[in-house]
């Protein structure tokens, strides 16, 4: 169980967001903490990968090898 306080024009955004979609305020709740510690948890992992000192390998070389080209 968790309880937050949100400032008035974020709860009102919320209400409205639930409303128009028939959804919980829960529900957009969890998807924002899921949503967060999935792109929180990717970059610390990206970040514990950059501070080993293994071998780098740079982008235009990997995708030479992967032979793809890039925007």
């Amino acid at each position: 169980m968790l309880g937050i306080r949100l400032d008035p024009e974020l709860e009102k955004r919320l209400n409205n967001l639930a409303k128009k979609t028939g959804r919980t305020k829960s529900h957009y709740a969890r998807e924002a903490i899921r949503q967060f510690l999935e792109d929180r948890e990717d970059y610390l992992l990206a970040l514990a990968a950059l501070e080993k000192k293994g071998p780098r390998i740079s982008l235009e070389d990997l995708e030479r090898e992967l032979n793809v080209e890039s925007d």
